[in-house]
């Protein structure tokens, strides 16, 4: 074990005056241990430990003093300096405690003078008048009365001295906190300090209360009088005040209270004074004593704030004592009344924390009332008005429903012991009754289940009534609680309030169980309810669902009871399927078995210590073939279970190293980040246990050696302590050179990322760890010079990540091991890092900040940048830094002395380039982007801690140059990013004419852009061209002095694009805005004005401030001003942390001049008036946000008061708006949203929610389309603040909805505002003119209203109720428009209760017109036919009906239907409404039970409903329809509900039945026939119809229900059995893509030997020739991804077919048919392909193992064969997760006559990619052996290696641009690895060649192969010579390409090389 150091505390130390100490000194003896020598002795000591033990024995000889000894001067002088010493320690010293201790030993004689010196000391520092004095005085006044009896008698002494001090201080604390307003730091410590003193007053007070008390009731003092109403008088004042910060408002209500308290003489007259004092302090002045009404005169002048109110409650139930009885008369009543106040309060104090402070209050009060309750006074009375079922017991339930959702946790937490309280409350209101029967009780937990499970309210509300109840009472009503409770906890939201209710019921249960008289069994039952559901939920459910089940379930279940593992293993194995293969979405019994084992060791459960209990429980097969496995999690859990153990000590056996070993090489290259960061985070808990384990098998080792030297020998262990050890070491050994063999070149970025964490990993092992003995391996010991070289590699790769592992890692490794140490490779990289700076990509500059920052730490790095500057013209000047600096200096000092000479070597190279970007942008963006540069200045800067430099005068020139450097790029870059359109700025055009007008729009926006370049348009020109114009001449013309094709500083020709320019300025705009803010937040500011203590003056941050205001506030390029925010934010958080009063005040100064610039909107502001005001609100939003958390958020209030203010138009549906208002409220309108999404402010805005929402609906209204755009944006932001991000796409769910109660509650007042903005859009939608009128807000009022619901607990009573909203919102469905008629059906559907709904259905349905009636409104029908669908979709998608609820309200429902059966009819000419009638009837049909019911209305609605199909003009009429609204939507709902007939129809076949009874059975009853029907449908000749009708029989087809149907009574061959004609004639005839793909799917699951013969109009087609016609279909649908799937699809089932039947005949006949259709599976395979397509390649693949690639017969040609094969390996390797999973399956298809002859079959299951790959490799090389074609293979096989990347065609161009497309994406696979596949391949040939002997009759094949082996070597071997140093940096992707095709040449070398061939290769390397 690794002991932690213990940290030393901050003891301080004594020390004494000079005079004091020469006083002592006077009078000390010669005795050694006396008092005084003692004394003497401590206070001169250096070291506070030493004083503090000396005071510890002064203190024991204190004790040992006699106490009828007599004083003397010397213990006087002892105790003098001893109650010195106390006065002068800080107060949470320890030492001050020891003192504190030893005085506590003084004798009794002695405590009077010690008292005596306290009341000295004390009266002594009270007369001190400094400020900073103050606080000190009163820390040692509560100090004083904190567990030190001397220093309470002290206070009784001098109390009213105290006191005195104390009223000063307070009025001194408050006259000081008028004057520093803005000050944040200096008025939150003054803050501090007066709620020091005010809680110093209350203590003081309640240590003499009975003091007090007793004066003011026999004859009261004056001075007395004077001081505690002085006190009363300011706490009054602070109260009132509301520039205090809450906690001290808080503590003064209970100051006020405790003052009242303890002046009154009589407790009897407490109650109502205070009542009058809270509640009638106006009209009851003239009763309250006088003192009262002087001392707290604000609080009867005028009523007092709500606030106020809050404090002073919080002190009437904290001070008051509401068991006693003086509190019976009146205290009953002010209770109650207390309670309703806080009530009306919670709707007034809307902000965060007034609303967590009422509910703590309302905390306090449930406390206090059972306080009340189990008083021996308790009145009756009391008791009926607390019972549960009260009005104010209810209203109390009301605000527990309402809050239980709030976001903030506090409050919710706060919430839940109100609900707790009320329980208990109400139980002592019924004592002597049960709990069981109890009405409140039944009705409570009915309520609380009948909520929806998604509510976060419902959870916490349970587990208070399993506490109270029990377990078996929640049961007993609803037992299903624990399926439903885990099948919800998928949801991260709501996981662990979740477990904390299953916790609570499965211990309660168990508990319950155990103490039952029948608990012989109890286990059973209890494994039945909790266990079962969760194996259940584990094996089958996905495993995102039950990632929270794992991490919290199991592990608390697992702990109430331990046996239950035995359980689930035993269930989970005898379910037979830990060795099957499960879905890929499900972890499967395997995944669960590995989830259970894992869960069981990390708790301790079981060891893998003793090998038997491992083989018990399982055996190692399976765990191999866990760590393999398909599903990532599985493979996890298995790696865990190997790991993860509960002791850090515990051994790691061979058997779990064999198994890592087993696991790391497949699965390095994982593509889920979460996964990767798991695999790390579990091997890192291995490595450790390596670590602690290994330290004590070396110290075994240590004693057993002691003992042999000894001679005294004992018995060996079963493992001996050093085999283990080197065990260990052989083990970390394998494990980094697999790590570092896994950093090849082309790696991916998982294998990068898994590789470079793991190695980081054992490199921190390789440190010297405190308390670490014994190491078991130096990561150093593993390095070679290849691994060195691939690790600095890591540094280009385009994944910052790895970038900064890489570093990372090469950090805590010795620099010689890369060869920094070598000047000419130090150089090499230095120049590699200066060219990437300056390089147009824009990851290269990142690349280039690494290599800074690791060069940077090297002694030889300014030689090296000497002799890269060489090469630039600098000056002597420049180069004296680094003559200077060179030479042997500390590491520290050569740090920063690198860094100092690099930054001011790249400001000079910047400087340079700026000057060169002034005249021309575009070649500055062609040759030398300006980012790169800025970016590593950066990087490097990072590197050093700018607070602790020592060339203080040195740094000040390089920050001086920096921000200089900064503003003068800034200038040359931001007309860009301020253009109006900066994407556009540089015309690519070569037609005149546009040029011409573009010229115009430029000259427009030239006074924004004044660099010089954009004065002109540049128009693309041939070389004569240039030479003929050069200048803009004077009649506006454009010139052409610049060509688009520039040359870079090397000559090469670059083409530049506007892209290019603009990605150039806005990245330098962005490095610009992260450098200042890098200064602002690391580099120490001057204290004063010209000091020598800081780096950066004042003057210098004002200039940052005014750059980043002018950033933001005219900025329009989003990159520049979202960066320069960033920046921003540092610099207001550095004005935050500083101690200088001017920069404090900026920010405030600040605020309020934008805020008045954006208000008065003059024509002269420069604010940038775009859609969304730039930059503006992120200026705003930086000031606001920056200010500290704990103030009073005073610019959030200035700000959101002034904006709302501005935002609300002053005449909603004004005709026109001036300019004057419009921009003002458009500003105010963006600025709003962007205050409303940031986090920072959290709940601090919630206050204004519904203000912002009123003036996001208003605005939606105003005539401006800038008004409504912004208000649209702010709608947005308001509703994601007010019900969260959505987290589903379920429109429906209620996920994101909120109860009405509840939104209501939150936001009272919009209540009255929606509910009238609603009455005015309702009253638009009907008119007697029949016209429709538009209302603008219709649409966001029900967006809105959308998501709020009805909530059981809603009381009927409700003033907020959303019953006023439902007639409105139907009214609203009659809108003109379609989409708002659909917002109003889906708004309306929350708002109905669920057992209102069929009623209200009905009550719709009523509403319809007749036929005859004379004004039919068509928009209103359909409307109202929407309401009543929607609501009844939701009544048979609610699982809380049960069917005898509905059976009536159907009845009701169908006869309505009936009623007006005409709308679905041709009577109605409206195709719309039609198509929502046939809906309505197609949901009733749907859910009728026809089969089971005999009711004459049911069966003659079916009749009815069979009547409408065969009448309609689908079936009877032939005619064209005319395009008409509605028609699509009707062709769609007629051809549904015919389908749905159809199903029900044949569903009730008799079984028992011939075909023949069945027709003559339909014909003669009410059902219709339905085979001719489909056949109609597909013959139709509207698309919509024959696209539903496929879709429909492709479903019937898929479902697993029909397919097992198919099996028993063949309903749907019933239904297909008369259509495959029509399905045959469909194939050749459909046009249309996606019909046609329906149709080949369709024919994809017939029996392909029943479609034959295949005759379509009289001809008949074989089955050779439709191969032929479907691989030409094929080719011919490439547009169509669904088309071109089902082709390969079909075609390859009928060449599975064609095989299978032909498997004894030749198949010659159809060869070009076979090569035709490998060719489209080759094609299908191919990364450009669709995901859709590869995955149907892989599933034909898959099919054809069995009949072509895996047979043992070679039915194909070998060519195409292995083609067919490298597809299997091309899909394994795919980029898309899906598809690479999907192809593993081959293996599981493999024949049993391959895997029987190996030794373990369990590899050939479900496993995971990179394992399918390597076995395929195995089992092909297998296959060719049984073929007889093996050298045939291996000729074809590596010419797979060779043919992987043609060189010839992809030859490295160093001439090569690479300008032409800035981020040129190109098809890349992120995935594979071509060297492992490299690698894979050479392994396994090697194998078959070395197995097979194989000797070649002829080696021609061979040698041709060898020849064209070697040129490739020669050709790459010139390529890399060609390459500049450093290529692995400049030229990353050419190196890379080189680097693979080396490998892949010596692994062909190396197979070569078995048949005697193939060493030239090697000799071209």
């Amino acid at each position: 074990m690794v002991l932690k150091k213990k940290k030393n505390a901050e003891v301080g130390r004594i020390i004494l005056d000079d005079q004091k100490l020469a006083s002592f000194r006077s009078i000390a003896t010669g005795e050694e241990n006396s008092l005084v020598n003692l004394l003497l002795e401590c206070v001169e000591l250096k070291d506070g430990i030493e004083q503090l033990h000396l005071l510890k024995k002064i203190g024991s000889l204190l004790r040992k003093l006699d106490t009828n000894s007599v004083h003397n001067s010397q213990t006087d002088s002892c105790m003098e300096i001893l109650v010195a010493i106390y006065w002068g320690l800080e107060s949470k010293s320890p030492l001050k405690r020891a003192t504190v201790s030893t005085l506590g030993c003084v004798p009794e004689n002695l405590e009077e003078e010690v008292v005596g010196c306290l009341v000295s000391c004390l009266r002594k520092e009270m007369l001190t008048v400094e400020k900073s004095h103050i606080r000190k005085t009163i820390d040692s006044i509560a100090a004083c009365m904190e567990n030190f009896s001397l220093g309470e008698k002290c206070m009784q002494v001098i109390y009213l001295e105290v006191l005195q001090f104390l009223q000063t201080a307070l009025l001194d604390f408050k006259l000081q906190n008028k004057s520093l307003g803005g000050q944040h730091i200096l008025q939150n410590k003054l803050m501090y300090d007066l709620l020091l003193a005010l809680k110093t007053s209350m203590v003081l007070v309640q240590k003499v209360q009975g003091k007090i008390h007793g004066i003011f009731c026999k004859n009261p003092e004056p001075a007395l009088c004077e001081c505690m109403c002085g006190l009363l008088a300011s706490f009054t004042d602070i109260i009132i005040d509301g520039n205090f910060l809450q906690n001290v408002q808080s503590s003064a209500g209970m100051a006020v209270l405790l003052f009242i308290k303890t002046i009154v003489e009589r407790d009897e007259l407490l109650p109502k004074l205070v009542h009058d004092l809270l509640f009638n302090s106006t009209k009851r002045v003239h009763d309250a004593p006088g003192w009262l009404v002087q001392s707290c005169g604000g609080l009867y002048r005028a009523a007092p704030p709500d606030d106020a109110v809050l404090f002073l409650i919080q002190g009437t139930l904290t001070m008051l004592d509401w068991g006693s009885r003086s509190m019976r008369d009146g205290g009953d009543q002010l209770l109650l009344d207390i309670l309703t106040t806080l009530l009306l309060l919670n709707t007034c104090l809307q902000e965060p924390s007034m609303a967590l402070s009422v509910s703590r209050t309302l905390s306090f009060w449930t406390t206090s009332a059972l306080d009340a309750l189990q008083s021996d006074s308790c009145s009756q009375h009391l008791k009926h008005s607390l019972n549960g079922n009260s009005e104010f017991i209810q209203k109390l339930l009301g605000y527990v429903w309402t809050h239980l959702e709030h976001p903030l946790d506090a409050l919710r937490y706060q919430t839940k012991a109100i609900f707790k309280n009320i329980l208990k409350i109400h139980q002592k209101t019924i004592e002597g009754s049960t709990e069981e029967t109890d009405l409140f009780f039944l009705n409570l937990t009915q309520s609380l289940l009948d909520l929806e499970w998604h509510i976060k309210g419902k959870y916490i509300s349970l587990s208070c009534l399993v506490e109270y109840l029990g377990t078996d009472y929640i049961l007993a009503v609803d037992d299903s609680i624990p399926k439903q409770v885990l099948g919800i906890m998928h949801e991260q939201s709501l996981a662990t309030y979740a477990t904390d209710l299953l916790e609570k019921m499965f211990i309660g249960h168990k508990n319950q169980l155990n103490s039952s008289p029948q608990s012989s069994n109890w286990i059973e039952q209890w494994h039945k309810t909790w266990v079962l559901p969760f194996l259940m939920a584990l094996c089958d459910e996905k495993s995102s669902q039950t990632t929270a089940i794992i991490d919290h379930y199991l592990p608390k279940l697992l702990k109430c009871n331990p046996d239950s593992l035995t359980y689930m293993i035993e269930e989970i194995r005898s379910s037979d399927k830990a060795g099957k293969n499960g879905a890929l979405s499900c972890r499967g019994a395997l995944g669960a078995l590995m989830t259970c084992l894992r869960t069981a060791r990390a708790q301790g459960l079981w060891s893998t210590e003793d090998k038997s209990t491992w083989d018990q429980l399982i055996p190692v097969s399976l765990i191999k073939q866990a760590l393999v496995h398909k599903h990532e999690q599985v493979r996890l859990d298995a790696l865990g279970l190997i790991c993860e153990t509960n002791r850090t000590t515990e051994m790691v056996s061979q058997r779990e190293m064999d198994l890592v070993k087993f696991f790391l090489p497949y699965n390095l290259n994982s593509q889920f980040p979460a996964i990767r960061q798991k695999i790390v985070w579990v091997m890192r808990k291995l490595f450790y246990r390596i670590r602690d384990s290994s330290q004590i098998l070396y110290k075994q080792t240590q004693a057993i050696n002691r003992q042999k030297n000894s001679g005294c020998e004992e018995k060996a262990n079963n493992q001996d302590p050093e085999t283990q050890l080197q065990q260990y070491k052989d083990f970390l050994m394998w494990v980094c050179e697999r790590l570092f063999q896994a950093l090849f070149p082309g790696a991916s970025y998982p294998s990068n990322f898994i590789v470079l964490s793991l190695l980081g990993i054992i490199a921190e092992l390789s440190d010297d760890a405190e308390g670490q003995t014994y190491r078991v391996i130096q990561i150093t010991d593993a390095m070679q010079p290849a691994y060195a070289d691939a690790l600095l590699g890591c540094l280009n790769s385009t994944f910052e990540e790895v970038k900064l592992l890489a570093y990372d890692l090469m950090r805590k490794l010795p620099a010689t091991l890369f060869g920094l140490q070598d000047g000419e490779k130090l150089h090499t990289l230095l120049q590699a890092a200066l060219d990437l700076s300056t390089s147009t990509k824009p990851y290269d500059c990142v690349t280039a900040s690494y290599l800074f920052t690791l060069l940077v730490q090297q002694k030889g790095f300014l030689l090296a940048l000497r002799a890269c500057s060489s090469k630039q013209q600098m000056t002597d000047d420049q180069f004296d830094g680094l003559s200077k600096a060179d030479g042997k200096q500390p590491d520290e000092e050569t740090v920063e002395t690198n860094i100092l000479e690099v930054i001011k070597y790249l400001v000079n190279c910047l400087s340079d380039e700026i000057r060169q970007a002034a005249k021309s942008l575009v070649h500055a963006a062609a040759s030398n982007p300006l980012y790169g540069r800025v970016h590593c200045i950066i990087g490097t800067l990072q590197q050093l801690s700018l607070k602790s430099v020592t060339k203080i005068a040195e740094w000040r020139q390089v920050v001086e140059g920096l921000i200089s450097m900064a503003f003068h790029l800034s200038t040359v870059v931001s007309p860009i990013c301020q253009s109006s359109s900066p994407e556009g700025l540089i015309p690519m055009d070569a037609d005149l004419e546009t040029a011409e007008n573009l010229n115009k729009i430029i000259s427009e926006i030239k006074p924004r852009d004044t660099n010089d370049y954009f004065a002109q348009v540049k128009v693309m020109k041939s070389d004569e061209d240039k030479e003929t114009s050069r200048n803009l001449p004077g009649d506006g013309n454009p010139a052409e002095d610049l060509s688009m094709t520039m040359t870079d500083a090397d000559g090469r020709s670059c083409q530049v694009t506007a892209q290019m320019v603009l990605v150039c300025c806005w990245r330098s705009m962005k490095e610009i805005s992260l450098l200042l803010g890098f200064l602002c937040q690391n580099v120490p500011v001057q204290s004063v004005p010209d000091s020598k203590d800081g780096l950066l003056a004042f003057h210098q941050v004002w200039a940052i401030g005014e750059y980043f205001k002018y950033q933001l506030l005219q900025s329009r390029h989003r990159g520049a001003f979202e960066l320069a925010y960033v920046g921003f934010i540092k610099l207001t958080e550095m004005f935050t942390r500083c101690n200088n009063s001017d920069l404090q005040k900026l920010t405030l100064q600040w605020l309020e001049e934008v805020l008045q610039e954006i208000k008065s909107s003059a024509p002269s502001s420069k604010l940038c008036a775009t859609r969304r005001s730039a930059g503006i609100p992120f200026y705003i939003q930086a000031l606001v946000s920056s200010e500290p958390k704990c103030s009073n958020m005073g610019f959030l209030k200035l700000t959101m008061n002034e904006l709302i203010a501005l935002s609300m138009p002053a005449v909603p549906l004004a005709g026109s708006q001036d300019e004057h208002t419009t921009i003002p409220q458009v500003h105010a309108l963006n600025i709003l949203r962007a205050l409303f999404r940031d986090t920072k402010l959290g709940e601090n805005v919630i206050p204004y929610v519904a203000d912002g929402l009123q003036a996001a609906i208003l605005g939606f209204m105003s005539p401006i389309w800038a008004v409504r755009n912004s208000s649209t944006l702010l709608f947005s932001a308001l509703i994601t603040r007010i019900f969260g991000v959505k987290r589903g796409k379920d429109e429906r769910s209620k996920k994101n909805r909120m109860t009405g109660r509840e939104f209501f509650a939150r936001f009272p007042t919009l209540h009255p505002f929606l509910l009238k903005q609603l009455e005015m859009v309702a009253n638009t939608m009907e008119s007697d003119s029949g016209v429709l009128k538009l209302h603008p807000s219709l649409f966001l009022l029900l967006l809105v209203l959308g998501r709020l619901y009805p909530s059981p607990m809603d009381g009927s009573s409700s003033s907020l109720s959303l019953a006023p909203f439902v007639p409105l919102i139907i009214r609203c469905g009659h809108s003109p428009v379609y989409r708002s008629r659909e917002m109003a059906a889906l708004a309306l559907v929350p708002f109905v209760a669920i057992d209102r709904i069929l009623p209200t259905t009905q009550s719709l349905m009523e509403t319809l017109p007749a036929p005859t009636h004379p004004c039919i409104r068509q928009n209103q029908i359909h409307g109202t036919l929407l309401q009543a669908l929607h609501l009844l979709r939701s009544c048979y998608d609610s699982k809380q009906r049960t069917n005898s609820c509905l059976h009536q309200e159907l009845h009701d429902i169908i006869g309505c239907t009936r009623a007006k059966i005409w709308l679905a009819t041709r009577q109605n000419p409206c195709f719309l409404t039609r198509a929502t009638f046939l809906d309505i009837i197609f949901i009733l049909c749907h859910h009728l039970d026809v089969s089971s019911t005999a009711d004459p209305q049911i069966l003659d609605f079916w009749q009815i409903a069979h009547h409408i199909i065969l009448e309609s003009e689908l079936f009877k009429d032939s005619q064209k329809f005319l395009p008409a609204p509605g028609l699509i939507q009707w062709q769609k709902s007629i051809t549904k509900l015919t389908l749905s007939v159809v199903a029900k129809s044949v569903s009730l076949r008799p079984k028992s039945l011939s075909r023949d009874a069945i027709c003559k059975l339909a014909s003669e009853s009410a059902y219709v026939q339905p085979r001719p029907l489909l056949p109609h449908l597909l013959h139709s000749e509207f698309l919509e119809v024959r696209l539903l009708t496929l879709e429909t029989v492709l479903f019937w087809l898929e479902e697993k229900d029909f397919l097992q149907a198919r099996e028993t009574d063949g309903n749907v061959l019933f239904l297909l059995s008369g259509i495959e004609d029509t399905l045959k004639k469909l194939a050749v005839q459909e046009k249309h893509p996606a019909c046609l793909a329906k149709v080949l799917k369709i024919l994809c699951h017939l029996d392909m030997e029943g479609l034959f013969p295949w005759i379509v109009n009289d001809s008949v087609m074989s089955e050779a020739k439709l191969l032929r016609w479907i691989l030409s279909l094929a080719d011919t649908t490439k547009s169509s991804v669904e088309l071109q799937s089902a082709t390969l699809n079909l075609a390859s089932k009928l060449v599975t077919h064609l095989v299978q039947k032909k498997q004894e005949k030749s198949l010659d006949s159809i060869s070009e048919e076979l090569k035709q259709w490998v060719r489209l599976v080759v094609q299908s395979c191919e990364v450009e392909e669709q995901t859709e397509i590869r995955l149907t390649a892989a599933k034909v693949l898959i099919d054809a193992v069995p009949s072509l690639l895996a047979n043992k017969q070679l039915h194909l040609d070998l060519l195409d064969t292995l083609t067919l094969w490298r597809c299997i390996f091309t899909l394994l390797q795919d980029e898309e997760q899906e598809v690479r999973d999907k192809t593993t399956d081959v293996i599981q298809m493999v024949p049993s006559f391959l895997t029987a002859c190996k030794e373990n079959d369990i590899l050939y299951s479900v496993v995971n990619p990179s394992l399918a790959l390597d076995l395929g490799l195995g089992l092909l090389c297998e296959l060719l052996q049984i073929w007889g074609q093996v050298l045939p293979g291996i000729v074809a096989l590596v010419e797979w290696m060779l043919e992987e990347d043609d060189v010839e065609e992809d030859t490295v161009n160093e001439t090569l641009g690479e300008y032409d497309v800035l981020f040129d994406k190109s098809e890349i696979n992120l995935w594979a690895e071509k060297i492992t596949f490299a690698n894979l391949l050479q392994k396994h040939l090697s194998r078959l060649i070395s197995h097979s002997r194989a000797v070649p009759d002829d080696e021609s094949h061979l040698c041709l192969l060898s020849a064209k082996a070697s040129d490739q070597a020669q050709r790459v071997a010139r390529l890399f010579d060609g390459l500049p140093p450093a290529a692995e940096f400049s030229r990353t992707a050419d190196y890379t390409r080189l680097s693979i095709q080396k490998v892949r040449l010596l692994n062909t070398a190396q197979l070569l090389k078995l048949f005697g061939l193939g060493a030239i290769i090697v000799g071209h390397f």
